[in-house]
């Protein structure tokens, strides 16, 4: 396996007898202002390639891989058109090039969620009229192992073409561009149902012991496959999976995934670091001022896999930044409810919440603007818009009204009552329709439900069924009602003060 993928690396660079660029730098592309610029690609080993661009001109040799890179010195904003040039043993012109901000969108099925399916989803594409605003989608990578390119191209937002781009994606980037008033660039690369170790590298997920044992689970499967069996036994999972799906439906619960078509393990969208090399890798090293996250809802099938989560989600951020060479601000949607999801959602959600402990991160609540019943919640304005609001608050020093929903701080046990108190209270807290969601337990980790009342910026709950209380917990199920706010609207995180395995 190694030597095919060796193999496959060295075809991939030692054909390149001009110049060569990859898909994402292009046409209508949209560069990254106020920092050194990468701009790379291949050619023969020892030739020189020039880059031209704004006045600047640099040159550097391909190495022995193929490969060449240079970085431009820092670029203004500019909403002007201009023209790249590229140039060895051949030229290429690279045209309608704009300086701004650039992010990176990725994550799984709600990132890739498209406008044309999203709320008001007409008006929406008829007020399309952003030509400063471009996005690059990534298509997906039918390889496993590690790619030098990727497929994608940059589209220009318009009415005609924004219906088939990603809905979080473009209202973050809509937000940004108003607010801002720069050309915006996002690079989106999102596959539905995946789990979010296959957007994150092998290498980094190797040495911790419960996501090697992970990996290696997946390498006995794909080892032992048999695709003449498989392919044999499909029709029977067919059956099984037509009889599961009417009994859900009778009783009103999600029906199972459709078995998909049997593939080789390794070939799957969810295999590990699959995603990563073959879809997110060929972006690198392309100059991003931060990046944005919408995934998890794969990761909620059981309890076990909700909490490997805790591990994960730190990961992926530090083994990108890593890759990127630099620590770019990151923020990511917590799940919003949905009553049909698996066990692993209310843990999913704690990792997301826990995973802000890493350094120039954030996160948006969005328990009000989803839909418990429906997985992928055409409201995706209130969440690019959130997501632009954190971005435009932390990243870019503007005065916005909160930056965060209130998050758990400490806790108190008062004699019969519990004390929660929260950090991001902009504006004081406030109840919507009565607070509600609250449980509290004792040492007989018995839940019972709490009464709740705000109390500065903090909540007191209580239950006259536990007068000696240890814990409480606050919209902790798979699909809460948000009840709890604070003055800037934005709904408060589920959050749980014990660290109970159930």
């Amino acid at each position: 396996m190694k030597k095919a993928v060796l193999t496959l690396l060295l075809s991939a660079t030692s054909a390149f007898a001009a110049v060569k660029m990859p898909s994402v730098i292009s046409d209508h592309m949209v560069l990254q202002s106020g920092k050194p610029v990468a701009i790379w690609g291949w050619a023969d080993a020892g030739e020189e390639v020039t880059v031209e661009l704004g006045g600047q001109k640099k040159s550097a040799k391909t190495g022995q891989d193929g490969k060449w890179m240079i970085k431009l010195d820092p670029l203004q904003a500019d909403s002007a058109s201009q023209t790249m040039k590229v140039s060895g043993t051949n030229s290429i012109t690279i045209q309608d090039v704009l300086v701004g901000e650039v992010w990176l969108a990725s994550g799984q099925s709600n990132m890739a969620f498209k406008v044309a399916g999203s709320r008001d989803a007409l008006a929406e594409v008829a007020a399309a009229k952003f030509p400063m605003i471009r996005m690059f989608t990534v298509t997906k990578s039918a390889l496993p192992g590690p790619q030098a390119d990727c497929g994608g191209e940059w589209t220009v937002v318009s009415p005609e073409s924004v219906g088939g781009l990603s809905a979080v994606a473009y209202f973050f980037g809509r937000e940004l561009h108003q607010k801002l008033g720069k050309p915006v660039g996002v690079l989106q690369s999102s596959v539905g149902g995946t789990d979010i170790a296959a957007w994150t590298s092998e290498e980094v997920q190797l040495p911790i012991p419960e996501l090697k044992a992970f990996i290696e689970e997946w390498q006995k499967t794909d080892a032992s496959f048999d695709p003449t069996k498989a392919k044999a036994e499909y029709p029977k999972k067919l059956e099984r999976w037509k009889a599961a799906a009417g009994k859900a439906k009778a009783a009103g619960k999600e029906a199972p995934r459709k078995p998909a078509m049997p593939i080789q393990p390794r070939r799957s969208s969810n295999y590990p670091a699959y995603l990563f090399e073959g879809r997110l890798k060929p972006l690198i090293p392309y100059t991003i001022q931060g990046a944005i996250w919408y995934q998890g809802e794969h990761n909620c099938t059981n309890i076990e896999s909700g909490l490997r989560y805790r591990l994960q989600m730190p990961l992926l951020v530090n083994d990108w930044r890593t890759r990127w060479g630099y620590e770019f601000p990151f923020a990511w949607v917590q799940l919003p409810g949905y009553t049909k999801s698996g066990p692993g959602r209310a843990f999913v959600r704690e990792a997301q919440l826990q995973a802000l402990k890493v350094k120039d991160t954030g996160m948006v609540v969005t328990l009000d603007v989803g839909d418990n019943n429906d997985n992928h919640p055409k409201n995706k304005q209130d969440v690019g818009k959130r997501l632009a609001v954190w971005a435009l608050g932390e990243v870019y020093d503007q005065m916005v009204a909160a930056t965060s929903g209130p998050l758990l701080a400490k806790h108190t046990i008062r004699g019969s009552e519990v004390v929660v108190e929260f950090t991001h209270t902009e504006g004081g807290l406030t109840a919507k329709d009565g607070l509600k969601g609250f449980v509290i337990a004792g040492e007989d980790k018995v839940w019972k439900p709490a009464q709740a009342k705000i109390e500065d910026k903090g909540v007191v709950i209580s239950s006259p069924d536990v007068p000696k209380p240890v814990a409480v917990r606050y919209a902790w199920e798979s699909g809460p009602e948000a009840t709890l706010f604070n003055g800037a609207g934005l709904p408060a995180s589920p959050f749980r003060t014990d660290d109970w395995k159930e």
